[in-house]
């Protein structure tokens, strides 16, 4: 799926990337160091950040910082900058299983994001030629899988901690617009693995999400494995949170999406480039004009969706 010719006349026309990694954050009580990449073009000024946070994969490396370089290389070279957190339940990290968060640490990984935050002027002093150059009044988050759960977080769901009741709330005002990829849906619809193993998906409520978000579902997505409903409950932090949001349906889409987890995955059954590509616009262009509004990206890009032979999917919005 090729690009819409207007966007390469946009300011965030493609353009050189510098990465670097890793820039390690002082995370007082944390378990260990906070370890980030930032990836960033090497021109320009007043760069929207976009903090991207990683699933928990069966792979040793993808879900890390050293992951998702279809996806953060795409971005920076459009003109964000954008950061990605190795959270607590990434294999590179070899931490004691016992620990109660464990194994997928998401109230940890919410708080990652918020410390990214709070420490931009530390990463604007170990990235080289990054200091000045970023607008912390664009902030907008992605993530998918157990990343895309992190991100619905940080845009407004929130959970009932068990067995007080009380509401746990990881709202991020800073982040304006967020993008969720084939995330975890309602929590009656749990399989018993997921129950068992997961109980805080049980109490997810979106009904509180209401930060601009992008919900991404591929129709062939039933993470049995997870849920009972088949592909159909990646679909709900759409449905069942607050306008406005848009829902991208991808065509013969597995949980991969196309393989946004990085190049040429073993862990990526639907392999699918041209998939991935349009994943890449679709995404990018709905951040843009949601930090931007009235810029044509998003527009653009759905009118590409529709326009190409045998569609790769369909766009909703509310």
């Amino acid at each position: 799926m090729s690009e819409p010719t207007s966007a390469a006349n946009t300011p965030s026309a493609p353009t050189p990337v510098l990465s670097v990694s890793p820039v390690v954050l002082p995370a007082p009580g944390r378990a260990v160091e906070l370890q980030v990449r930032v990836s960033a073009p090497v021109t320009g000024s007043e760069l929207p950040i976009l903090l991207l946070s990683h699933g928990h994969g069966r792979s040793n490396h993808l879900s890390s910082l050293n992951g998702y370089a279809p996806l953060a290389n795409y971005y920076a070279a459009r003109g964000f900058v954008v950061i990605q957190p190795t959270h607590l339940d990434s294999k590179t990290l070899t931490l004691d299983s016992k620990d109660p968060e464990a194994p997928l640490y998401w109230r940890a990984r919410a708080q990652d994001m918020k410390r990214i935050l709070d420490q931009l002027d530390v990463i604007e002093r170990a990235v080289a030629g990054l200091a000045g150059r970023l607008d912390r009044s664009k902030v907008a988050v992605i993530g998918h899988s157990m990343g895309g759960h992190t991100a619905s977080l940080l845009l407004g769901a929130r959970h009932t901690n068990s067995p007080d009741g009380t509401e746990v709330n990881f709202a991020e005002p800073r982040i304006k617009a967020g993008v969720l990829l084939a995330a975890p849906g309602r929590g009656d619809a749990l399989s018993k693995f997921a129950a068992e193993n997961y109980p805080f998906f049980s109490t997810i409520d979106f009904s509180t999400m209401t930060t601009p978000a992008l919900v991404v579902a591929g129709d062939k997505d039933d993470s049995a494995y997870l849920t009972v409903a088949g592909a159909d409950w990646h679909a709900d932090p759409y449905f069942l949170s607050p306008s406005p949001k848009s829902l991208l349906t991808l065509f013969d889409a597995g949980h991969g999406l196309g393989g946004v987890s990085g190049y040429d995955v073993a862990e990526t059954t639907d392999e699918n480039p041209e998939r991935v590509a349009a994943v890449q616009l679709l995404t990018w262009a709905y951040l843009r004009t949601a930090l931007y509004p009235g810029d044509s990206a998003w527009q653009e890009a759905r009118n590409a969706l529709t326009g190409v032979a045998g569609p790769l999917g369909r766009v909703e919005s509310k």
